[in-house]
């Protein structure tokens, strides 16, 4: 068991360590993870400290509390695109298969909107990098997607502000330039009606009904690397996810 450490909150080095296991598939879905009564004694910590977290693992959509019985790792498939798209990544040094492509429509320095503040943590200056996709294949527009990054991101990472495709991706790039590595990612799913802009980008009908991903890559210190708001057309997403009925 690793030792705590004074540079991190002891909850969140004990949360780390269990994500860690789980991204690396040590635990899998369906595992119980150690009780807060255990990872009190493992680590040498309070109760509460050890219920901490785990409460911030299940922020983070990992684990699962089901009542009376213990903890448990959920299945992730709800963010298998992403996951694909990152392993295909780090494997092939391009993030998408033969014939889809992206267009990037906008890219640079920008106030970012108040949701996107929250997700980073930018304080008081609102300035950040924003990079504006469309994604296509032979059918037609995949999803449209704006990802953001903290002006020193920006600064250290400075194709992101260029018109031109990042071959490798965004996340891997922004890997190799900052030394900082994506760990865990949040997805919060939502449906609403297309903004006129939306509508023109994905060829849809006025106000048609789009799913809106929002995702945070978070790096191994827990600290936001990456937020990215996609928009997917109404015949281009279903989400899919097993669990158990008690």
């Amino acid at each position: 068991m690793p030792q705590i450490e004074e540079t991190q909150p002891k909850y969140l080095q004990i949360a780390h360590y269990i994500r860690d296991q789980i991204l690396r598939g040590d635990l899998r879905p369906g595992d119980e993870v150690p009780s807060e009564r255990q990872l009190a004694v493992d680590w040498s910590v309070s109760r509460p400290t050890a219920a901490r977290s785990l409460e911030a693992l299940s922020h983070q959509g990992l684990v699962e509390k089901r009542q009376g019985s213990g903890t448990y790792v959920r299945d992730l498939e709800v963010n298998r695109r992403a996951r694909e798209l990152y392993g295909r990544a780090r494997e092939t040094g391009k993030i998408y298969t033969a014939g889809e492509y992206a267009v990037i429509a906008s890219a640079g320095w920008l106030d970012a909107p108040h949701h996107v503040v929250e997700a980073l943590g930018l304080g008081e200056d609102r300035r950040a990098v924003h990079r504006r996709r469309v994604t296509n294949d032979q059918d037609g527009p995949i999803n449209l997607s704006t990802s953001w990054f903290t002006p020193d991101v920006g600064r250290r990472a400075p194709k992101l502000v260029e018109s031109e495709r990042i071959q490798e991706g965004t996340l891997l790039y922004v890997e190799n330039m900052t030394g900082r590595q994506g760990s865990y990612a949040e997805d919060r799913m939502s449906a609403r009606h297309a903004t006129d802009q939306e509508a023109e980008e994905l060829h849809l009908a006025p106000a048609a009904a789009v799913l809106i991903v929002h995702h945070v890559v978070y790096d191994l210190r827990g600290h936001p690397l990456e937020f990215t708001e996609a928009t997917y057309p109404p015949h281009r997403w279903a989400f899919e996810q097993g669990y158990p009925l008690s």
